[in-house]
């Protein structure tokens, strides 16, 4: 069995406010260690949701008796620039809702919010999905997709499950790169947690020292599914040569095109409907010439906003970093313990979240 290595708590590059705000990425990769109990797969997890998008996610409307969606098979154009006029919740700025092509038939956002639990089965400082055993996380999250449904009941709640698959270390491993990648028996794990609550599946990316074009392509058999989508993550994409935890990475551009164009390239070659990237980020630095990041009908382009701290701190970053430099949609990220690390800070309230100009569509716990 392999154990991660526990990764340093230290910033280097960044501001005092933003190291009180955004290490809990870092601290979520330390301290992980074995796998705490043996993962049940047998299938009688319970099924709390309902009835959501097995598909991949196609465009939708509401079932009256739930939160949940029924698919419906075209794209409704009007429903969707309608949801996109929702979703920029009243700005003025003019950035939002930015000017795309239409997405294929299927796509999920925005006719959904996505409410996802983030971690790593191997660790349960890491998030949510590797902290408690399988049964009791999914009542956690179904509890949190009650509280989405009744805040904003235009819009169905679709779970998600979101898997570091590559994580960042503080070691070099074999090769010096920095970076551990998850057995597959793990991934296949995740992906039948899932399946057992109608759930969505992200892989997370931690490049460390090697890049994308190396690591994206290892999960093609993943990516191949309707309903595994990818997360990359700049903090742990170490350009410079130094080691995870010494300082913030960055990706550009032409990263989040490559990787939004090998997805693009999967989905047309094996008819799947569009697939869903997850870019993290809390600092500027973190992406560098986001004009130039490409949309695509076959992908839909997620800028998570993933630092910790309380509210006044992560709305500020929200709007620096993510708001202010649109690309398609974007994400929140919350966290159970972090949030509440300074004294007098609290955990934010999805009604709170959704006063957020745009309103995010994808939601992440950790």
């Amino acid at each position: 069995m392999q154990i991660i290595q526990k990764t340093t708590e230290k910033l280097r590059l960044i501001t005092k406010n933003q190291y009180r705000l955004f290490f809990g990425g870092l601290l979520g990769i330390a301290g992980i260690f074995y796998v705490y109990s043996a993962f049940n797969s047998n299938g009688s997890l319970r099924n709390g949701f309902g009835s959501l998008l097995a598909s991949g996610g196609k465009d939708t409307t509401l079932n009256k008796d739930s939160s949940i969606a029924k698919t419906v098979p075209v794209l409704d154009t009007v429903l969707y620039n309608q949801k996109l006029i929702s979703m920029a919740n009243g700005d003025s700025s003019g950035r939002w809702p930015v000017k795309t092509a239409y997405p294929n038939t299927g796509a999920i956002l925005p006719f959904h919010r996505i409410v996802a639990y983030y971690g790593n089965f191997y660790s349960k400082k890491m998030g949510v999905l590797g902290e408690y055993p399988p049964d009791e996380m999914i009542r956690k999250l179904n509890v949190e997709l009650k509280r989405w449904a009744a805040a904003d009941s235009t819009t169905p709640v679709q779970p998600a499950l979101h898997y570091i698959a590559v994580t960042a270390q503080g070691s070099p491993v074999k090769d010096g790169k920095y970076r551990l990648r998850m057995p597959f028996k793990q991934i296949d794990s995740v992906i039948r947690l899932a399946a057992g609550i109608n759930a969505l599946v992200f892989l997370d990316i931690q490049v460390g020292l090697s890049d994308v074009e190396t690591e994206v392509p290892k999960l093609e058999k993943y990516l191949k599914m309707p309903q595994v989508h990818l997360g990359i993550d700049p903090e742990f994409s170490m350009k410079t040569g130094k080691k995870p935890g010494t300082v913030i990475g960055t990706m550009d551009a032409k990263d989040v095109n490559f990787v939004a164009n090998y997805l693009a390239t999967l989905t047309k070659a094996n008819n799947l409907p569009p697939k869903i990237l997850v870019v993290h980020r809390f600092t500027r630095p973190m992406i560098t010439n986001y004009k130039m990041i490409e949309t695509r009908p076959e992908v839909q382009i997620v800028m998570d906003m993933d630092g910790w701290g309380g509210p006044t701190l992560k709305i500020d970053s929200y709007k620096s970093y993510v708001a202010l430099e649109p690309v398609q949609f974007t994400g929140f990220k919350l966290f159970y313990k972090n949030d509440i690390r300074n004294p007098g800070t609290r955990i934010m309230t999805p009604e709170e979240v959704l006063k957020l100009k745009p309103k995010p569509l994808y939601i992440q716990y950790q």
